[in-house]
């Protein structure tokens, strides 16, 4: 290969993780940059290439990189602007492929956190072969890549699958950072997990590990490590959880007739903890049609390079992109 690397590129709310990635997958090499430090998007962009120009210098110059990937919040990959991300310091419309292409003189291409993690599944993990899946981010919310004969969906603006922010609890839902209430992620998220946590603690007088911690402070981490200690309440807020996601994981089926759900995130580290009521949940609410169809399985990218690779995915398309 003439261009045997691409960059990959996750944009967070505090940091921006970026990498070189080979055909094979591996990580040649990865930095980061500061995000939340950077008011002006200019000099943003001078960071990054500052940093990133380092890493593609020591692989042979730009003339070996094929294209960069990029990971963003509100990334839209029909028009390359990154659009009112909540999370990020630039609340316009940011014009964020214009910007880097005139910088680095070769092809990018943008598209969400959670649709470039399904771009790494399927190019380097567990999807590998899949035409049809279902990628659900378990994080500080609940992101989703829907893909659909070999191709990730985005709609008719781009802004398609976030099953994050589909209802799941209508009657008192939880309020969520998007302004509506009962949404998907404010239960199923390791934020909700911990929601869950304090709510069970607060209305109830069991007894738990959990009381042995500042109530405000809970974590999920926190709920896992006391639930494989045997505690009763950390096992009923993983059962809870899980029927929730389980239920909404089968109408989403209903939706797409994915072969798998490919679950991603610090959350899956519970294991059968959470898969397990996930699983039967799901099972229980699917239609016939479906019963002992769907693959629920987790993701095989790993976690510590799992951001990059999902961007640089998308690095080997992007010639390919109809801009």
């Amino acid at each position: 290969m003439d261009k045997p690397y691409v960059v990959g590129m996750d944009i967070g709310g505090t940091n921006t993780v970026f990498g070189i990635v080979d055909a094979r997958g591996q990580v040649i090499s990865k930095g980061a940059i500061k995000t939340d430090t950077h008011a002006d998007i200019n000099l943003y962009i001078d960071d990054i290439y500052n940093e990133l120009i380092k890493l593609i210098d020591a692989v042979g110059g730009i003339s070996k990189i094929r294209g960069i990937g990029v990971g963003a919040p509100n990334g839209n990959y029909y028009t390359g602007n990154i659009e009112f991300a909540a999370n990020l310091r630039w609340k316009d419309v940011i014009p964020f492929v214009e910007l880097m292409e005139k910088k680095f003189n070769i092809p990018v291409a943008l598209t969400n956190d959670a649709n470039a993690a399904a771009f790494g599944e399927m190019t380097y993990g567990a999807a590998r072969g899949m035409k049809n899946f279902i990628m659900i981010t378990l994080g500080t919310g609940v992101g989703s890549g829907i893909v659909v004969d070999g191709k990730v969906l985005y709609g008719h603006d781009g802004f398609a699958g976030e099953l994050g922010h589909t209802t799941s609890v209508r009657n008192n839902g939880r309020i969520c950072g998007c302004g509506r209430t009962g949404c998907l992620e404010t239960y199923t998220s390791a934020t909700g997990v911990a929601r869950t946590a304090r709510e069970i603690l607060e209305t109830s007088d069991k007894d738990s590990l959990l009381r042995n911690l500042p109530i405000d402070s809970i974590t999920s981490k926190d709920v896992y490590e006391a639930a494989i200690q045997g505690d009763e309440v950390a096992k009923e807020i993983f059962e809870y959880t899980g029927k929730i996601l389980g239920e909404a994981l089968a109408d989403f089926v209903a939706f797409s007739s994915p072969e798998a759900i490919i679950l991603f995130g610090g959350l899956t580290k519970a294991g059968k903890l959470i898969t397990d009521p996930i699983i039967n949940n799901m099972e229980k609410n699917l239609m016939k049609i479906w019963q002992g169809k769907i693959k629920v399985l987790v993701s095989e990218l790993k976690e510590s390079d799992a951001a990059v690779l999902g961007a640089s995915a998308l690095g080997w398309e992007v010639e390919d992109i109809d801009k």
